[in-house]
Parts: structure tokens; sequence; C-alpha cells
């Protein structure tokens, strides 16, 4: 007695379960409700028309009189729910059948036992051939649709391998642009220096030729490092630029060159830009008139403006540009014919460079031409009314 009575003074209390406390089986009951309710959610819909069919076709089978009512019922609503549901085939013949088979039973019982007309019956196929035909409609455009997604998915794809390509391109431009910089600017020091201390003329003229095709080089990988960096962060310097100042010391700059060079109208305008990056275009440009003009063929430098736009014009009349070759000048490395001098350059990167720097300041570049009588290319940029650049004095 004295063992059992010191064991029990030694056990712990059991615990006692509070008012509202539920066992651990319910908890297990409560999850598994919980769970089941998830998994029928998907096809609640599904199971409400199902019951709703049933009252209906149970009232077809209990009112005679009234059945067209549920009859129409069912088949409306069923083509109500699968055009929110849009079954698969499977499933939709299935209860297509169903539907059929228990309606027109229905029906074929009640004309059988002389309580509906046999003309009755015949509503049956009619509207499963409906339903059957709203439900080809439904899957066409169905089908229709996948298509159309696939191939703006495909679209989309393409897009991005692009959009990788082109980065991929600008990406490899920069690095070799950048690469060749150097050495190239080496061998032509190498090259002048030869040149400047060679006593023998054919050493000397041969050192000449070479500075000039590394010359030719540098600008080549200059053109291909800022194509390569147009559109990027930090392409552009932007600030107040007077474009008759622009326009003024190009001429200063290709004065030397054997052509009958004329300073057309020049308005006064003001564009937000990098004049660095402008300066790069007109020469541009009056690089391609110098190499469609021969000495003594005129070129004109004009500014106009347009509706709120600054247009800097190069007129030429040399030798034009033929109606097939508009479309395709300002690709890279195009050229068109006849070109008639190699002395300004002719690597068929100037125009592109100039709608790049023309994109960028969200302008255009423009070209009216036609073979045998001359081009003009007009640089479009957005201008500023009543901005002044900096060491313009405003007029009084």
């Amino acid at each position: 007695m004295r063992t059992q009575d010191h064991v029990r003074r030694h056990q712990l209390p059991a615990p006692e379960l509070e008012v509202g406390d539920h066992p651990a089986g319910a908890a297990d009951v409560t999850s598994t409700v919980r769970h089941g309710l998830r998994r029928i959610r998907p096809v609640a819909p599904d199971i409400a028309w199902a019951v709703f069919a049933g009252l209906n076709l149970a009232a077809m089978r209990l009112l005679p009189a009234w059945q067209t009512v549920p009859f129409l019922a069912i088949w409306v609503s069923l083509t109500v729910i699968y055009g929110f549901r849009l079954w698969r085939l499977q499933p939709t013949i299935l209860t297509w059948a169903a539907v059929t088979l228990a309606t027109g039973g229905i029906i074929g019982v009640q004309v059988l036992k002389g309580q509906q007309d046999a003309d009755y019956l015949a509503e049956v196929p009619l509207i499963a051939l409906m339903f059957l035909v709203m439900v080809w409609h439904g899957r066409r455009r169905l089908a229709a649709t996948q298509e159309r997604l696939t191939a703006m998915e495909e679209v989309q794809r393409i897009s991005q391998e692009n959009l990788r390509l082109l980065e991929q391109q600008r990406q490899f431009l920069q690095d070799a642009s950048h690469e060749l910089g150097t050495p190239i600017t080496v061998a032509l020091g190498h090259a002048e220096l030869i040149e400047q201390a060679a006593t023998d003329t054919e050493v000397a003229a041969d050192a000449r030729v070479v500075a000039g095709e590394l010359a030719r080089l540098r600008r080549l990988t200059n053109r291909l490092l800022l194509l390569a960096s147009a559109g990027t962060p930090g392409f552009l310097q932007l600030a107040p630029v007077a474009t008759d100042s622009l326009v003024l010391d190009a001429l200063e700059r290709w004065g030397h060159v054997p052509r009958h060079w004329r300073l057309g109208q020049v308005a006064e305008a003001t564009v937000i830009g990098d004049s660095d990056r402008l300066v790069v275009a007109l020469d541009a440009l009056l690089e391609n008139a110098v190499a469609h003009t021969e000495p003594g063929d005129r070129i004109e430098v004009s500014v106009r403006l347009d509706n709120g736009r600054a247009v800097i014009a190069v007129t030429d009349s040399g030798c034009g540009i033929p109606p097939t070759d508009l479309d395709r000048i300002f690709g890279r490395f195009a050229r068109g014919e006849p070109y008639r001098s190699r002395e300004a350059g002719g690597f068929g990167l100037g125009l592109p460079i100039v709608q790049a720097i023309a994109e960028a300041h969200e302008g255009s570049v423009q070209v009216h031409s036609a073979s045998g009588h001359g081009a003009t290319f007009e640089l479009v940029i957005p201008a500023v009314p009543g901005l002044t650049p900096p060491g313009h004095l405003a007029e009084p």
C-alpha cells in the first residue's frame, strides 16, 4: 500500500479537456475536409451544373406539361457553361451524348405514352446538332488563338535572339575598335617618323602610303566605335548648340577641298544637342558630298526652320543617287554608285553615323536626289525657340 501511495503521489495529473477543446481526431477530420474542398473547388461549376441538369431532368419527367422549360434550360445552361469552361473534346462529347440520350429518352417515353406529340421529339437532335456546331466553332477559335499565341511567342523569341545578337555585335565592334586603336596609332606614329627621317625618296613615298592607309584604318575603327556606342547611355552630352556656328565652322574646316563652296540661307536656330556629335554628322554629310562630286562642283550648306525643327541641308551638284540606292544608302557599309572620289574616306559608314546621331537627338536624316542631278541631305533636329547658346549674344 505504501508503494502504491508513493507512486500515485509522484505521477503527473492527467490533462483535463477544457470546453471548446477538440481531440486530435477532430483536427484530422477538419484538415481532410479542407483538403477535399480544395480539390473540389476547380470543378465546382461543373458539379453545380450537373445538379442543375439533374433537377431539370426530374422536372421533365414529373411535369410533362411544362417539360419544354426544363428541356431548354438544360441545353442553354450546357451551352453557357461550355462557353466558360471549354472542356476537352472527349468530356464534351460524353456530356453531349449523355444530355441527348437523357432528354431524348424522357421525351421518347412520353411520346410512346401519348403525353407528347411525335414532332416534339425532333427538337432533340436539332438542338444537339446546334450545340455540336457551337463546340466546333469554339474549338476552331481556341485553336486559332493558340496558334496566334504560339506565333507571338515565336516572334518574341526571335526578337530576343535578335536583340542578343545585336548586343553581341555591338560589344564585338566596341571591343575590336578598342583593341585595334592602340596598335594602329603606334604603327601610324612609326610610319610618320620613317617618312620624316627617310633620305631615300622611294622609302619616304612608301612610308607616306603606309601612313595614309593607317590613318584611314584609324578613322574606320573610330567610326565603328561610334556606331557601337550609339543608343547607349552617355552617348550624348546635351547643351544648347547654335546651328549657324555649326555650319560656319564646317565650311572653314572643309574650305581647302577644291570644290565651289557656297553658304546658303542660314536661319538662327538653337538645338539641344551634343555639339561634338553634330560636328561628326555634318562632317560625314560634307564628306559624302565631296566623294560624289569633282573639283569645281558646287556644294552648298544651309540652315532653315521648318515647323519648330532646324533643318541643316547639304546640297551638291554632283552625280546624284540612283533611285534604286535611296533605300539602302543608310545601311552600314553601303556605298552609292557612281562613287567619284576616295579622298574623303569611302567606308560606307558616314551616312549610318549621321542617321544614328540624328535619331539620338530625336531627329532624322532625309535625302532628295535624282541620278545625274545632285543630291540634298537634310539633318533634321528639333529646335528650341528663344534659347541662346553660351557664347552667343541675344538680340536686343
